[in-house]
């Protein structure tokens, strides 16, 4: 390898002396000769390196395939519980994370401070015991020395002492739930004090028994406050550290809600708009830079839907009434011709023809820009079942819930004048049903004819779509009836769907919301 690079740089050098370049250049490229061979050992070792990783990883993928299992299922029960809106969402991802660390500074701060504080009180506490252990002891037993004793644990060590005859200890109390002060100075007593001995953290609620056999068979008798053993003060910090997280939670909820609500009132504005009704008051610029720049592009949507409308509404009146008057000059040329047979048979054609320019245009036109207002539903589908009644057809009208809702009222009148009068084509009694919910209008047009087969009921919403023994909304024979009433649903921000009836016939089902 030396070899074969001294040769390459002698043969290069040679080679740039012969040409005239320059020293800088001469050695830049006898660097990049001798670093060849270096690299290919650089790639070598790193597809070494992989290698090894790849061996050493192997025994744990069960593991990582255990965890990833473990992760999904957690997620899928979870999913269900946590909230599904965006403000939910958002105060969970505030709340989270300070519950967490509040949780952490609190166990950290009862596992070293607390304990701490507390195991230094209680040794001093212990001390104190033990120092009057031994003066009881070192001074003669004497009426006087125990007064004084007593007097110098009550002045100097804030201790009540009494010296009880000799008697048993009493039977160990049970450990109470949170027992850090019973298990702290019981194992301070046994540590320095080493004789018998008996406690009550819990009967008095600001005081602290302790009973320890002496060496003349007494037992000394000694109450202390709890604060002298127990930090009991420590919730102050507990309380103070939940109070500012309280309150800084509350500060981020009350900024959350004034930022989200520009989304909710967007997405309200949305779903407003695509049911055909008035968005005006809701397109003010609030919120965030990135909710700005949604409701400007929602607003030029719009206005770019409103303009496209504006245009073909236009386009389809001039050419209707350019259609409309050609079809006027053949009647009129028609009429001009007499009674004949002939011009009976033009005359036919020129009504179906116009029939026929009618449908495509409604077709094109849709509800032609008619806004949503509140209207007596009970009233119009009360209207469309007497027109159909007075040409002598059999419907029935049944209604529930409260009777007014928000809808296109001459829309509506020809979506529902449409399932009716295709019912009435092939079918001699027709139902027509309507309940009104909460949030919901449902109506169902029910017949008794021979209605149309399950795999076409989709197929029938296809414009010019027709069925040869089945039924067409359009009497024209378009096949524009269904794709007509459909559009007229779903302007409303409902749908319309195709089902058996209990009659025997065809069941159309209109959902609209309320």
């Amino acid at each position: 390898m030396a070899n074969w690079q001294e040769t390459n740089t002698d043969a290069i050098d040679g080679d740039a002396a012969a040409s005239g370049q320059p020293n800088w250049l001469q050695r830049l490229r006898g660097a990049f000769s001798r670093a060849r061979p270096d690299a290919r050992e650089i790639t070598r070792r790193v597809v070494r390196v992989r290698r090894a990783t790849a061996l050493i990883l192997t025994p744990f993928r069960p593991l990582f395939a255990a965890l990833g299992w473990l992760l999904a299922k957690v997620g899928t029960i979870a999913k269900p519980i946590l909230p599904q809106g965006l403000y939910g969402r958002s105060l969970l991802i505030i709340i989270t994370p300070v519950v967490i660390l509040q949780s952490v500074v609190a166990f950290v701060f009862m596992e070293r401070h607390w304990e701490l504080v507390t195991e230094r009180l209680s040794q001093a506490v212990t001390r104190d015991i033990a120092a009057i252990i031994e003066m009881v002891e070192t001074f003669p037993d004497t009426e006087a020395d125990r007064t004084e004793i007593i007097r110098i644990a009550r002045d100097a060590l804030d201790l009540s002492v009494a010296f009880l005859p000799d008697t048993a200890l009493p039977a160990a109390l049970p450990k109470p739930f949170f027992d850090l002060l019973d298990r702290t100075l019981s194992q301070e007593i046994s540590r320095r004090i080493e004789r018998p001995f008996w406690i009550d953290t819990v009967g008095r609620s600001n005081l602290v028994e302790v009973r320890v056999k002496i060496d003349d068979g007494q037992v000394l008798r000694v109450f202390a406050r709890r604060n002298q053993a127990y930090a009991s003060n420590s919730h102050i910090f507990l309380v103070w550290m939940a109070g500012t997280s309280l309150v800084l939670l509350i500060v981020a909820v009350l900024f959350l809600r004034n930022q989200i609500r520009p989304v909710l009132n967007l997405a309200d504005a949305a779903d407003r708009f695509g049911r055909g009704q008035s968005v005006d008051g809701e397109m003010k610029l609030r919120g965030a830079r990135e909710i700005r720049r949604a409701t400007i592009a929602f607003w030029q949507m719009r206005e770019r839907i409103e303009r496209h409308v504006e245009q073909r509404t236009a386009m389809l009146s001039g050419v209707s009434h350019d259609l409309r008057t050609v079809l006027t000059r053949f009647k009129l040329e028609l009429a001009l011709l007499g009674d004949e047979e002939a011009a009976r048979s033009m005359g036919r054609d020129v009504d179906e023809m116009q029939a026929m320019l009618e449908g495509y245009l409604a077709f094109a036109r849709g509800d032609d820009g008619e806004q949503s207002k509140p209207c007596d539903i009970q009233a119009l589908l009360a209207d469309v079942a007497a027109t159909a009644s007075a040409a002598e057809r059999n419907v029935t009208l049944s209604y529930q819930g409260p009777q007014i809702a928000s809808v296109k009222p001459l829309a509506f009148k020809r979506l529902v004048t449409n399932l009716v009068n295709n019912a009435l084509r092939h079918a001699k009694n027709v139902m027509l049903h309507a309940r009104r919910y909460e949030d919901q209008l449902t109506i169902t047009v029910d017949d008794d004819g021979p209605g149309i087969p399950e795999d076409k009921r989709e197929d029938v919403f296809r414009p010019f779509f027709r069925l040869d023994e089945a039924r067409n909304l359009d009497e024209s024979g378009t096949g524009l009836g269904l794709a007509i009433a459909r559009d007229i649903a779903r302007a409303h921000g409902g749908d319309i769907s195709l089902d058996t009836s209990p009659q025997g016939g065809l069941r159309a089902i209109i959902t609209l919301p309320a």
